[in-house]
Order: structure tokens, then C-alpha cells, then sequence
């Protein structure tokens, strides 16, 4: 388990994870929408989460959402590199009802974020526009090339729930062992 800790004037966030765990979680976020979209990411990545953030909801949520995906991206980073014997790519097509929602991921070490989803609106108290501003944060502090794209969908609810399984599932898949491939790139290093 490895863990960080980011304080600002907006928030006071601690991270904990374990990058090969079995997908538990005790999240706390002080955005109860988050809270939902990080215990699924933690269940479907088998990342273990724990995370605890007091921010400014008082102004809004976007402080909190996106001081998160900052630090979860460092955390993962952490974790990451230098990547080794990792399959390094990652891809998911993930379906909730009428949504379906597809992520493509490469742990390159090189950040890019192409996020194709039109949604706006709110969830409940939450902004939609917060999802992208989440993951910006979070690729480009983890170092990761992500494509994520909604194929389809009406409920807002189901398809940012897509999205986090999504990533969640192509991190999983991209993070699997290789004990053959040693250094994933014809370079010799990511």
C-alpha cells in the first residue's frame, strides 16, 4: 500500500492504494456521486482504495473531483513505472443498460486524454462536466494515453458509471502480468 497526501487552500485529500489488490474500498470523498464512481473503479480495476478528502463543496465540487483525480493519478503513477513485465495496453468495452461506454489505454508513460462523451447536466447534485475534469486530472498526472468514447447511452447516471468501469477495466487489464515481454517497447524504456 502506498499513500499520499495533497493539501490546498480548496482541499485536504489523503490516497491510499494498492495496486494489486482485490478491489476494496473505504471512500470518502464529500461528493456522494464520487464516492459511487470510485468504489466502482476500485471494484472493477481490483485497485484497493482509500480515500479521504474535506474540500470546499461549500463553493462547488469541482475542487475536490479534481484534486482526486490528481492525486490518485500521482499515486498510480507510483505504482507504475518504470513498467515492466505489464502487458502496458489496456481495452474495454463496458455496457450498463442502455449505455455502452469504451476505453483504450496505454500505459506509455506519455499523458493524452481524448474524452468523447456528451453529457451535461447534473446527477443529482452533480456536475457532469466534472467526469472529464476528473480524468484529465487523472491521466495526466498518471502518465497514461486514454481514449474514452460513449458509444451510446441516455441515462446520464448509467453512462458515467460506464465510464469508470470502463478505464477501471482497461487499467485491470493493461496492468496483468507479462513476465515475457520484460520491457514493453522496442525502445528499452517507458
Amino acid at each position: 500500500m502506498i499513500s499520499k497526501t495533497r493539501i490546498t487552500k480548496e482541499t485536504d485529500i489523503s490516497i491510499s492504494l494498492k495496486l494489486a489488490g482485490s478491489g476494496k474500498s473505504k471512500i470518502n470523498t464529500g461528493v456522494g456521486f464520487l464516492d459511487h464512481m470510485l468504489e466502482s473503479f476500485s471494484k472493477h480495476s481490483l485497485i484497493d482504495l482509500d480515500i479521504n478528502c474535506v474540500g470546499d463543496t461549500h463553493i462547488d465540487d469541482h475542487h475536490s473531483v479534481e484534486d482526486i483525480g490528481i492525486v490518485l493519478g500521482l499515486l498510480i503513477a507510483q505504482a507504475i513505472y518504470p513498467v515492466k513485465s505489464m502487458e502496458r495496453f489496456g481495452s474495454a468495452n463496458i455496457v450498463m443498460d442502455e449505455a455502452c461506454v469504451s476505453c483504450d489505454l496505454d500505459l506509455s508513460n506519455r499523458p493524452f486524454l481524448v474524452y468523447e462523451v456528451d453529457i451535461s447536466g447534473k446527477v443529482g447534485n452533480f456536475d457532469t462536466e466534472l467526469v472529464e475534469e476528473f480524468f484529465r486530472a487523472l491521466v495526466l498526472n498518471a502518465r497514461i494515453s486514454t481514449h474514452i468514447i460513449a458509444i451510446r447511452g441516455k441515462n446520464k447516471h448509467h453512462i458515467i458509471e460506464a465510464t469508470f468501469k470502463a478505464f477501471a477495466v482497461a487499467l485491470r487489464r493493461a496492468l496483468v502480468e507479462n513476465k515475457k515481454i520484460g520491457i514493453p517497447s522496442t525502445k528499452g524504456v517507458l
